[in-house]
């Protein structure tokens, strides 16, 4: 199979198109996001979770999820949010390596 770089720009764009993520972070207090798979782990000071675009970490203070349904892919964080991370691709590896550094 032979694609032309149009091509190969077209099928990337479509799949793009295809996933759908969002995230809304509003005075660092509330964290909408959509797109969720599902959430790997979670306290009151970090929230590792697994996006249609690959991991993400969100670390704050107080952290609670208010809402999540995962039918829909939404999540609904409330706390101060101190960062929000991607991880890469998945949670895979990059996800392990990054919680063993938390861990050490």
């Amino acid at each position: 199979m032979l694609l032309l770089c149009g091509e190969v720009r077209d099928v990337e764009e479509r799949r793009l198109n295809s996933v759908r993520h969002q995230l809304i972070l509003a005075e660092r207090e509330k964290l909408t996001l959509d797109g969720v798979l599902h959430v790997e782990s979670f306290d009151d000071g970090e929230i590792v979770l697994e996006t249609e675009l690959g991991g993400l970490v969100v670390q704050g203070e107080d952290l609670h999820i208010k809402e999540l349904n995962l039918e829909k892919g939404n999540l609904l964080v409330q706390g101060y949010i101190q960062s929000v991370e991607y991880l890469g691709d998945s949670l895979g590896k990059k996800s392990r390596g990054f919680l063993a550094r938390l861990f050490r």
